[in-house]
């Protein structure tokens, strides 16, 4: 009477009780649960028919669409292993990861499917799906989805004894210095990470979820599959667009979206959020970096988002923290409270176990000083790194996953990040966080973003630099800043130079990508941690 825990039911339970409610809006289209599911049912059964099996690997490479969500569905309710790319990255990164992972077959959007006209002759697929899009115009040897999937006029789905701890999809990471990992997670994984997006997100049956965050970065944190649970909406986005948002949230009534700081800074700082009419109160999970507390205070006065901050990594799939918030904090001024919400919290209800230690492996006084590094365990961590065995063993040490993250514990247990431990820089013999100096600097008028690097120095071994992108027609001068810092932390952490550029670099998740600043400024000398 067991069955195997797999978010792939809450299909089967959305179609069983709401039929007839919209499923998913994507610009002009609309279809109701029962026509979502009819979708993904003969895309699983054309991929059957197309000789994809249970265990098979299919790569997906498409922008936040219908074609998208079907994909999820579609493809792993056959037992296959689904492989969702980043669209942004570069071509032979995409042939790399195509190849490494063994994908069968792929299904790519007409509007990416140029960098896969440059290698195409380089990857070992079967056959490719293209979903055509206007104004786009392919060369690739492919079938047309539509053309695909309208093969088929039987729905009924083979036949697949799914295991819960069998591969659901395998994500790779960005490859910074070296070549993408696959994390591989599992059905289990997947269907207590999104247990954890429906409880501490608050999803119910009536939310209308916006699909900012990249469904490819894992799996859209879980929510390809919390909204499908709840039987509430998905609303697509194809890419992250100020404006659009700001008219999809009162045109559709969104109530819930998730993002990147860098996402949240992006609406907070348009032009266009000075007009916009916001009446939902949507509620806004933010993750992927420490967003800084000024950052979350914006949001929160400008647009009445209700910000709620969690914490995870692709190899976790990937919540294991949230910033519970308690009625007690509500007596806090507005700056204390979003000080608390910059931080990532406590362990969520299904995830695992988490905490802060040392390099013995013994946990952090819970003083919210003492520095240690996040390590987890439990439900939501990954298989391991696909055919990377070495990687694997160095992640996974101990029977804990370590996450590579310093942080601190506060005496309530709420756990806070200071560092990655390759950001974090060391002065003179003195531990700097740069998401500190970073926090401080977001509270400055003209900075718009920021990221605040190690840089050499003769006498201190390095010091903080800070790379700030100003606000337009901001007038300031690095001395300024510098001095503004020096009036709002202790001297040493200060900056001692400032950059001032047009942006800064990021992942398609809005990561920033601070080992590109620091290449400019290292030039082959060693960082001293």
């Amino acid at each position: 009477m067991i069955t195997p825990l797999t978010p792939l039911d809450w299909k089967r339970r959305a179609v069983k009780y709401y039929p007839n409610k919209i499923a998913v809006i994507d610009e002009e289209k609309e279809f109701t649960y029962k026509e979502f599911a009819e979708r993904a049912d003969k895309l699983s059964v054309a991929l059957h028919d197309a000789g994809v099996r249970q265990g098979d690997h299919v790569a997906v490479m498409l922008p936040n669409t219908h074609y998208m969500l079907e994909s999820f569905y579609g493809i792993c309710q056959l037992g296959a292993v689904m492989v969702p790319l980043n669209y942004r990255i570069s071509a032979s990164d995409m042939e790399y990861i195509i190849n490494h992972s063994d994908a069968k077959m792929l299904i790519v959007d007409e509007e990416f499917a140029g960098s896969i006209e440059e290698i195409v002759d380089n990857l070992s697929l079967e056959q490719i799906v293209l979903v055509k899009v206007r104004g786009q115009q392919s060369t690739l040897e492919a079938i047309e989805f539509e053309n695909f999937i309208d093969t088929v006029t039987d729905t009924t789905l083979p036949e697949v004894s799914l295991d819960e701890n069998q591969l659901l999809t395998i994500n790779y990471t960005s490859g910074t210095t070296s070549r993408p990992k696959g994390v591989m997670l599992t059905h289990r994984g997947n269907y207590l990470n999104a247990a954890d997006f429906m409880y501490h997100l608050g999803v119910k049956h009536d939310d209308v979820y916006l699909h900012t965050l990249p469904m490819f970065h894992a799996n859209g944190w879980g929510g390809v599959w919390a909204i499908t649970a709840a039987g509430a909406t998905h609303v697509c986005l194809r890419k992250v667009d100020p404006p659009v948002i700001f008219d999809l949230f009162e045109q559709h009534g969104i109530t819930l979206l998730c993002g990147a700081p860098t996402v949240v800074n992006m609406l907070v700082n348009h032009p266009y959020s000075k007009e916009a009419i916001i009446t939902t109160n949507p509620r806004m999970g933010t993750a992927g970096s420490p967003p800084a507390a000024a950052l979350i205070q914006k949001a929160q006065d400008l647009l009445g988002l209700n910000m709620i901050h969690v914490y995870g990594l692709t190899e976790t799939a990937p919540f294991i923290l949230y910033c519970e918030w308690k009625n007690e904090f509500d007596a806090k001024t507005a700056d204390e409270q979003a000080t608390i919400k910059a931080r990532q919290g406590i362990e969520l209800a299904f995830n695992g176990e988490t905490k802060v230690v040392r390099p013995d492996g013994k946990e952090v006084e819970w003083d919210g000083k003492e520095l240690g590094e996040i390590v987890t365990r439990g439900n939501v961590v990954m298989k391991g790194y696909y055919k990377d065995p070495e990687r694997t063993e160095e992640a996974l040490k101990d029977g804990w996953f370590h996450t590579g993250d310093l942080a601190v514990t506060y005496p309530d247990g709420y756990i806070e990040i200071r560092d990655r431990a390759k950001d974090l820089i060391i002065s003179g013999g003195e531990n700097i966080s740069s998401t500190e100096v970073e926090g401080v600097l977001y509270k400055h008028p003209d900075v718009l973003e920021v990221a605040v690097i190690a840089i050499p120095d003769e006498k201190w071994g390095e010091v903080p630099k800070a790379i700030i992108v100003l606000k337009p027609d901001a007038m300031v001068t690095e001395q300024e800043i510098i001095s503004y810092c020096r009036d709002n932390m202790a001297h040493f952490k200060a900056p001692k130079s400032v950059a001032f550029v047009e942006d800064l670099p990021k992942t398609a998740t809005g990561k920033l990508q601070k080992f590109r600043l620091r290449e400019m400024y290292w030039d082959g000398a060693k960082k001293v941690n």
